[in-house]
């Protein structure tokens, strides 16, 4: 069952959110040659926490970190540590905050210095496809509306979305129904409705959709090595526009 969510609810919501899209604004001014991901982790953290909020991806799952920071080919999940951020490199960041019971969860790709055109076309192209997806979480449209609109630009720009991993519902969860796959068949899947709050997040792969997990049982690497790019933002459903509460 998908939760339709009170304006009281969404309210907390909006609160959780507001501080998720100032703290991938604090990375944003920080993400540059030489800062480690370690460094990144503890800055979130510690602002997270001066708003009286709290990381939820610390312990989810048994999650070590406080965010998600993944390189190159690393797709989501991430582990932050030692490792340093190497001029043109890409560099996912994901952060989900929860406060007085409700989430907020967002991710955007960023570029280390400079980065070569092929790069920067990936992460062009995933972050539009984001907001086509968003245009498609609508009142009375399918929930692979959002899917196909994804799918559909990612492919006609020669790349691939990962299919192991989806998007999905959040509230009072991180995650909650639906999930919500980055490719799917137009006029599909539950009827969307106001008051539905979905993460919805592509994962897009220079090369192939394949994926696999590294030994440290969290990262999530393309298969091929080539590089991805991930962008998320949690999306309300209303009456008219969608309304990215991460924004």
């Amino acid at each position: 069952m998908i939760n339709i969510k009170s304006p009281r609810e969404i309210e907390f919501m909006r609160k959780a959110s507001a501080i998720v899209a100032e703290a991938l604004r604090l990375a944003e001014n920080r993400i540059s040659p030489g800062l480690s991901t370690q460094e990144l982790d503890e800055e979130i953290a510690d602002f997270i926490h001066s708003k009286g909020a709290r990381p939820a991806f610390k312990g989810f799952n048994g999650y070590p970190g406080n965010i998600c920071v993944s390189i190159d080919e690393q797709v989501v999940h991430g582990i932050p540590g030692k490792r340093k951020l190497e001029d043109g490199q890409i560099v996912s960041v994901d952060i989900g905050v929860e406060l007085d019971g409700y989430y907020g969860d967002a991710a955007r790709t960023f570029q280390v210095g400079e980065i070569d055109e092929l790069k920067k076309k990936l992460v062009k192209v995933t972050e539009e496809s984001l907001y086509l997806g968003i245009d498609a979480a609508r009142e009375g449209y399918r929930l692979y509306d959002i899917s196909y609109a994804i799918q559909n630009y990612v492919e006609k720009a020669s790349f691939s979305v990962v299919r192991d991993l989806v998007g999905h519902g959040i509230g009072k969860s991180l995650h909650e129904a639906p999930q919500i796959p980055n490719f799917g068949t137009q006029n599909h899947g539950p009827r969307i409705k106001a008051g539905m709050v979905f993460a919805i997040e592509p994962m897009v792969n220079v090369g192939g959709y394949q994926v696999k997990t590294e030994s440290d049982n969290w990262t999530v690497v393309t298969a091929d090595g080539l590089p991805s790019a991930h962008f998320e933002h949690s999306v309300l459903v209303t009456e008219n526009e969608p309304e990215i509460l991460t924004k």
